[in-house]
């Protein structure tokens, strides 16, 4: 879940297949780039077989399963994704066994993914999509439920349909072939860090999903303090944890599960991206304070690595304005057809309230939403009040505080950093900051 790769073909088809168990059915539907049809004519299903000039159609694959086939040459420009959506009428999908999408290559057949689901009490899904990225399409497994049924997953994309057919019995399907491997290098990570991802991706889907968001693509942007009071912070291990439960949410909301990271004290200075399959020598190279003496005079310079970042040159004192000047401009000079959420974690100290504020008030009507977690009970200024500011487009600003984030458990961390994101993406969007 999560898994995303490019698709350099033109002509692909999406197939769902099951070893046993109820017969499903298969839907696409043509999203903007706000994840939203724009008719009924967006769906394509059994009973509507094809759309925009038959650039998608409906067909049945050789052993009686549902499938759609997309001419991604052939799709409209207002066209940004494809979703393929699962549904049976006869219960839950947890009673269909070996749930399975494949894309595959319409013209040789080759098989160029393969994703294997475990639905439980889900009446509908959306198994995976077609998306554009920067000109080029690709694929990411979704495979996120809804309890309502095929209705109440097409009312999240904008669409009330009439009523669909249940699909006809057939006969099942031959058994599944195994797993493809992972797409993004997780198959690199040890396995224990690969086991505590794959179930934190899980945890975050669960709490976009009570945020009323399933399927949603993100840039995400990491920033760490790396002023002198962190110290004891990174001596602990503690920041280094916190990046690594991070990279869960860049693993299901950014689409090629890359994470750009920044570090910031007196100075910001931008981090190499992390790539999943680097994580444990991203977190080893990367995660690191200022280097300073005990009076306050620089350590002698130690030798680096390839893109480490001289810290000495960091500083110690806290000035949040200057890293977030320096992610805006980031985002300005590298648009992406996506919004951006920005997870900024510091202990506090702030004391440049007003050029904070100035930054932020600026950057309402940018598609990026800075969400900031107090790492302990430090004065945080202005990020404890910002979102009650009036005078601007939208409230683009999220803050809480942890005593000790270690104590804090996966399922409510995640809760609480995703619950403003899904407020603030409708709200953009409403406002025009996002299209």
């Amino acid at each position: 879940m999560g898994a995303n790769l490019p698709v350099d073909v033109d002509r692909v088809r999406l197939e769902l297949g099951r070893a046993d168990g109820p017969a499903v059915s298969a839907a696409a539907l043509l999203l903007t780039g706000a994840g939203r049809v724009r008719s009924g004519a967006d769906l394509v299903a059994r009973d509507q077989p094809g759309a925009s000039g038959d650039a998608v159609r409906h067909v049945a694959t050789p052993d009686g399963a549902e499938a759609v086939e997309v001419d991604l040459a052939a799709l409209p420009d207002s066209t940004e994704r494809v979703a393929l959506c699962a549904w049976t009428g006869s219960g839950t999908l947890g009673r269909v066994t070996g749930l399975r999408l494949r894309l595959v290559a319409a013209g040789s057949g080759t098989v160029l993914a393969h994703f294997d689901m475990a639905p439980r009490s889900e009446t509908a899904l959306v198994a995976g999509e077609l998306y554009r990225r920067e000109g080029r399409w690709r694929f990411r497994a979704v495979g996120q439920g809804y309890d309502h049924g095929f209705a109440g997953l097409a009312a999240d994309f904008g669409l009330t349909p009439a009523p669909v057919r249940a699909p006809r019995p057939g006969p099942a399907p031959r058994p599944a072939p195994p797993a493809r491997p992972q797409t993004r290098g997780e198959e690199l990570l040890p396995a224990d860090m690969g086991e505590r991802l794959s179930l934190r991706k899980q945890q975050v889907a669960t709490s976009l999903r009570k945020g009323g968001l399933t399927g949603v693509t993100a840039r995400v942007i990491l920033v760490l303090d790396a002023s002198g009071s962190m110290s004891g912070l990174y001596a602990k291990g503690t920041v280094a944890r916190v990046a690594e439960r991070m990279a869960a949410v860049a693993a299901l909301l950014d689409d090629d599960g890359t994470m750009q990271a920044w570090t910031f004290a007196t100075r910001p200075a931008r981090l190499p991206d992390l790539h999943l399959g680097q994580l444990p020598e991203w977190l080893r190279l990367h995660v690191r304070v200022g280097q300073l003496g005990v009076i306050g005079r620089k350590k002698r310079p130690k030798s680096r690595a390839d893109g480490q970042v001289d810290m000495r040159t960091v500083g110690i004192q806290n000035e949040e304005q200057k890293v977030i000047a320096d992610v805006r401009a980031y985002v300005r000079d590298h648009p992406v057809p996506l919004p951006t959420l920005v997870l900024f974690f510091s202990d506090g100290g702030v004391y440049r309230s007003k050029e904070i504020e100035r930054e932020l008030r600026a950057a309402a009507d940018e598609p990026v939403f800075w969400q900031f977690v107090g790492l302990g009970r430090s004065h945080y200024g202005v990020l404890e009040y910002f979102d009650t500011l009036p005078g601007r487009t939208v409230d683009n600003v999220g803050f809480f505080a942890v005593d000790d984030v270690d104590q804090v458990a996966d399922p409510e961390l995640y809760d609480r950093l995703l619950s403003e994101f899904p407020l603030w993406l409708g709200a953009a969007r409403e406002a025009g900051v996002l299209r």
